[in-house]
């Protein structure tokens, strides 16, 4: 199978491709076939700057836990992507974490008093390594990027390998596949070559051998 010659021919393309300056992708999240949430990832970019938020909410008797919302906002230059401030707010437990370029610290907090921590190489939040991903795109079979939020750093390595021909709700895509594997869990994330490598699917299957499975339903997109 010529595989790694069509991903690096898919890598060469990506360069110069880049999501939409404004885009919303809504998702349906489902356990066991039964569709249990609701989820809609919105990315805003330009003149060097981006936002992203992610907000969530249950269906059914899931819906009194609250609504769920993480956002990350930064700075994209010729470097990199450069996330300021990763927020995570759920009903009775925020956190954040922010980070200072100069200093070269991240300043994490979720319980208690601010932890600051030295910067890493290349460090994302939880939702901007996506975004990393999609302007800055490794050339490698696999890419690690230590990320931030509220409980610390950590790195997390992705293995990358063509994802096909993909039929959502939302629509067909060429895909790109990055699947990770940490101890009991496994979480495999396409990303639609048509959207700047945006995702359209997500599986994880957890330690407890639960599978929920993240799918676009509908995608809004404006600008170049």
């Amino acid at each position: 199978m010529l595989r790694w010659l069509l991903l690096l021919t898919s890598f060469a393309g990506l360069a110069h491709a880049a999501p939409p300056a404004r885009i919303e992708i809504a998702y349906e999240v489902s356990r066991d076939g039964s569709v249990v949430a609701d989820v809609v990832e919105t990315l805003e970019h330009g003149d060097g700057r981006y936002l992203m938020t992610e907000t969530s909410r249950g269906r059914g008797i899931l819906a009194l836990a609250g609504r769920f919302k993480r956002a990350s906002r930064g700075l994209v230059d010729a470097s990199g992507v450069r996330p300021l401030e990763f927020t995570d707010e759920r009903p009775g437990r925020d956190s954040r974490a922010a980070f200072d370029w100069q200093a070269r610290t991240v300043t994490t907090q979720y319980k208690g008093a601010p932890q600051v921590l030295s910067m890493p190489a290349g460090v994302q939040d939880r939702l901007s390594f996506l975004l990393a991903f999609a302007l800055f795109p490794p050339r490698e079979k696999s890419v690690t990027y230590n990320v931030a939020d509220g409980r610390g750093l950590s790195a997390h390595q992705f293995s990358i390998t063509p994802g096909g021909r993909l039929k959502t709700p939302a629509g067909e895509f060429g895909t790109l596949k990055l699947t990770r594997v940490k101890q009991h869990e496994r979480i495999e994330t396409w990303l639609a070559t048509e959207l700047g490598h945006l995702p359209v699917r997500v599986l994880m299957l957890d330690k407890d051998g639960r599978l929920l499975e993240q799918v676009a339903v509908r995608i809004s997109a404006s600008g170049p």
